[in-house]
């Protein structure tokens, strides 16, 4: 009887043992990190795989998220350096670089970061005039992020970057620039319909020009073929009478010949409008038998 209690005993005993093992056995995912704390004291971190907890001794105080974290935080009234309160929101991207220090660097990390960013932020704008703070976004951002980065540093956190969300000015600021905007927006319109106006004028002036140096080149070349024309006409003239002159010489012609063909020539001259004709003493006396010899010519008729 003894002997079953016993039996039954360590079967408890080595159940719980077992038991005790089983629910102490950790696993810590990826992308995660457990804080051990052994009686009270940090021990150690745990990174991802399998891990055994000591019963009763050790203790996770935090389960660590290594993955890269948004928090976007609530609007924050702002003043900058020209007195316009405005509200800004912000955005930021930080992950957990060391796991013991976040865990015992800050109470409420998240919290310390929105003041922190908070904080930081109306620091930066109230150096900054409106037109500035909406202007300069990137300027900002990285900023604010060099400044959270390092106080952060201690806790454990590393801030990859900071985004402005929204910047919201008074309603009538808003007004005020929505205007600014049309007028800009209706001056910018202006200047394009004057820029297409002048380049239209341009074109028209380019094509009249040209127009007017295709009718000059026209003009030009046409007087040049009459030129050329007139030219080859009186060659051609210069040319017969050469040819007349040369045929005539190569004829050897009696002075009789040539006298009557001077007096055709001024026959036909006295055709014309001259009033008053000049004819040599040689055809004189050449008309004057020609006359005589036609009156003979009627006496034997």
């Amino acid at each position: 009887m003894q002997g079953i209690i016993g039996f039954s005993v360590a079967i408890a005993v080595f159940l719980i043992i077992l038991i005790l093992i089983v629910r102490n056995i950790k696993i810590v995912p990826q992308a995660h990190a457990y804080v051990i704390e052994r009686l009270g004291t940090y021990h150690a971190t745990w990174q991802t795989g399998l891990h055994l907890k000591v019963p009763f001794v050790d203790r996770i105080s935090k389960k660590v998220s290594l993955k890269e974290q948004v928090v976007d935080f609530p609007p924050q009234p702002v003043i900058t350096r020209d007195n316009v309160t405005m509200q800004i929101d912000t955005v930021v991207y930080f992950e957990i670089t060391d796991p013991k220090l976040y865990t015992y660097g800050v109470e409420r990390p998240l919290s310390a970061i929105e003041n922190l960013t908070a904080t930081t932020l109306r620091n930066i704008i109230g150096d900054l005039e409106l037109d500035n703070t909406l202007t300069s976004r990137d300027t900002i951002n990285d900023k604010i992020r060099i400044i959270l980065d390092e106080a952060t540093d201690a806790w454990g956190i590393r801030v990859i970057r900071v985004e402005l969300k929204n910047i919201l000015p008074p309603r009538e600021i808003q007004d005020a620039m929505e205007k600014q905007m049309k007028a800009e927006r209706e001056r910018r319109a202006r200047i394009l319909d004057a820029e297409g106006e002048k380049r239209s004028q341009i074109l028209v002036a380019e094509g009249l020009k040209e127009s007017a140096i295709l009718k000059a080149d026209a003009v030009k070349e046409q007087k040049i073929r009459e030129a050329q024309g007139e030219a080859e006409a009186i060659l051609t003239v210069q040319k017969a009478n050469a040819d007349a002159l040369r045929m005539l010489n190569e004829a050897a012609p009696s002075d009789r010949i040539i006298q009557l063909r001077s007096l055709e020539a001024f026959a036909k001259a006295a055709d014309g409008k001259a009033t008053k004709i000049i004819i040599p003493s040689d055809i004189q006396g050449l008309a004057g038998n020609i006359a005589a010899i036609k009156e003979i010519w009627k006496d034997e008729n």
